[in-house]
């Protein structure tokens, strides 16, 4: 007998977990959310969201709330792209290793900014409790069996040493790189495994600033320590400073060779400042790895962020990568929770989010390549764009139609509205209030229609007629429900005022039509199709291909 019984259950409390929550709340999904350490993050990890990350909290409706965390402008560090100096007082003479793209007004809503998961964690926690979610912290995940109509979990309180046996219809493990659901569901994992070892150094000195001359960057490598490769980083944009120094322990080393003394003599040797005051203030080691697990899904289990993906901290991708796997996979939980989502719309997560991860994990470990000195040309020219890794990259899944055959990552920004593909973003007028397609796209499929395209708008309306899948239409254009105030509508989306798009809750694309149906019967039809592939009933149907 459960003591708890709850529609899902999410064990992990970091960044990705807590939006995990947050994310099934936006679809009225109550969660239990059970995470071993005592508290929220105590230091100022994961500290760049990236644009696309804001457009999912815009989407949940707490972008507001997490902007207001930032200090100041913080994109004034992003700007300042990736350096290496031979010296921290040496910054005249910096080396701009990386300038990468990370958003624009023509490409998203929203901006990237800094700030520390200390202080996210924290209202993460507050929104999902004020949605009805528990959070539950100092508890962890004992053991799990699964069967065709839920899981049962057996969780320990780690202060009492109580167990509690919660009864779910799924378990979502956000619970990092060392995940005891991935260990309990036995998946292996695939890639080059760990390839370096770094101490986090958070310190305090304040003699930087002047050292530094007001010079803002992502990260800052200095090569004057004596073995070691150090990085400094401060985007959350308030003390302390973080250093990453490198062990080495095929050379005997472990963070215990490490000492505060130790850590401050690395810092003022690659301040280039001897005498400079330094506290430490926390110390925390890890391993940059490359490691993607076999599947993401295992029946009623799904694994989102590191316990499904790892890879170096380079290019910022983990927490953010993590953010989007809660969000492509809470409304899919939340449609078959809610009955309209089929079985392939779950099996969709591993084949879209599997793809990204394993693309993901290889961009990361080329920008690790050059920033420690050895890539060769070959590795040099695959670097893809930072904007395409975060926000153009694309899906291929059976619930889909008409994705072409293009990689995860293109070499160069595509959004037009292909299927597979974030809808782009064009500012719009509604009732004389401005808002973004992405603004329209959160709680079900929206079909988008040209000035010419009321067929299918009314084709949508006879579909959403009977039930399933939530579905809006609107006409862009003159006359219609929305007016584009920038840019043409019907150009950004590749269509012309004859066509439409529809597009999914997490604002990618299921299907294009370029042009009117031949009929209002075979709008209805061709919507219908793609409608019901999209959410994963007759996923091999030729119903709604694209002419």
């Amino acid at each position: 007998m459960s003591d708890v019984r709850v529609p899902v259950l999410v064990v992990g409390g970091g960044p990705v977990g807590l939006s995990t929550a947050l994310f099934l709340g936006c679809h009225g999904v109550p969660t239990l959310l059970v995470e071993k350490r005592d508290s929220t993050s105590q230091l100022p990890r994961a500290p760049g969201l990236q644009a696309r990350t804001m457009e999912l909290f815009r989407a949940a409706g707490v972008n507001r709330e997490i902007r207001a965390l930032e200090v100041g402008d913080s994109h004034a560090y992003f700007e300042g792209g990736i350096l290496q100096v031979n010296t921290f007082a040496e910054i005249d003479d910096a080396v701009v290793l990386e300038a990468p793209s990370l958003d624009g007004p023509e490409i998203s809503p929203e901006r990237v900014m800094g700030c520390g998961q200390d202080r996210y964690e924290r209202v993460l926690v507050d929104l999902v409790r004020r949605q009805g979610g528990e959070v539950r912290f100092r508890h962890r995940l004992l053991s799990f069996t699964q069967d065709a109509d839920g899981v049962t979990a057996l969780v320990e309180d780690k202060e009492t040493g109580e167990q509690l046996t919660v009864r779910a219809g799924y378990l979502v493990g956000a619970d990092g790189a060392n995940s005891r659901t991935r260990h309990l569901l036995g998946l292996r994992r695939e890639g080059r495994g760990t390839v370096f070892n770094a101490l986090s150094v958070y310190f305090r000195a304040p003699e930087l600033e002047e050292l530094l001359k007001g010079r803002k960057f992502i990260l800052c490598y200095a090569t004057a320590a004596p073995g070691t490769l150090m990085g400094l980083s401060r985007l959350h944009g308030v003390d302390p400073w973080l250093a990453a120094p490198l062990y080495y322990p095929e050379k005997g080393e472990t963070p215990e060779d490490y000492p505060d003394e130790r850590c401050v003599d690395i810092v003022r040797t690659a301040a280039g400042k001897p005498d400079m005051k330094v506290e430490i203030v926390a110390k925390v080691p890890w391993q940059g790895a490359q490691l993607v697990a076999e599947t993401f899904r295992r029946g009623r289990v799904f694994l989102v962020g590191d316990a499904a993906h790892v890879h170096p901290p380079a290019g910022g991708f983990g927490a953010n990568t993590g953010i989007h796997d809660a969000h492509n996979l809470a409304w899919k939980l939340g449609a078959a929770l809610s009955g309209w989502g089929g079985d392939a719309l779950l099996d969709s997560y591993d084949a879209e989010r599997r793809g990204v991860g394993r693309a993901m994990a290889e961009q990361a470990m080329v920008r690790n390549r050059i920033r420690h000195g050895y890539a060769d040309e070959e590795t040099v020219a695959s670097m893809v764009d930072d904007i395409i890794i975060t926000l153009g990259y694309r899906y291929r899944s059976d619930v889909l139609t008409g994705v072409p055959d293009s990689p995860v990552l293109t070499p160069n920004l595509r959004l037009t509205a292909e299927p597979g593909t974030r809808a782009p973003h064009v500012w719009l007028e509604r009732d004389g209030a401005r808002l973004s397609t992405i603004d329209l796209f959160w709680d079900g499929f929206v079909l988008l229609a040209g000035s010419e395209g009321d067929a299918w708008k009314q084709a949508a309306e006879r579909v959403a007629a009977r039930g399933g899948a939530p579905l809006r239409a609107y006409r862009v254009g003159a006359g219609g429900d929305l007016r584009s105030v920038e840019r043409d509508w019907a150009g950004a989306y590749g269509v012309s005022e004859g066509g439409a798009v529809l597009v999914r809750p997490d604002a990618f694309v299921a299907w294009r039509s370029a042009g009117p149906a031949a009929t209002a019967a075979d709008a209805e039809s061709e919507l219908a199709g793609a409608l019901a592939r999209a959410c994963g009933h007759d996923a091999a149907a030729e119903a709604g291909e694209p002419r």
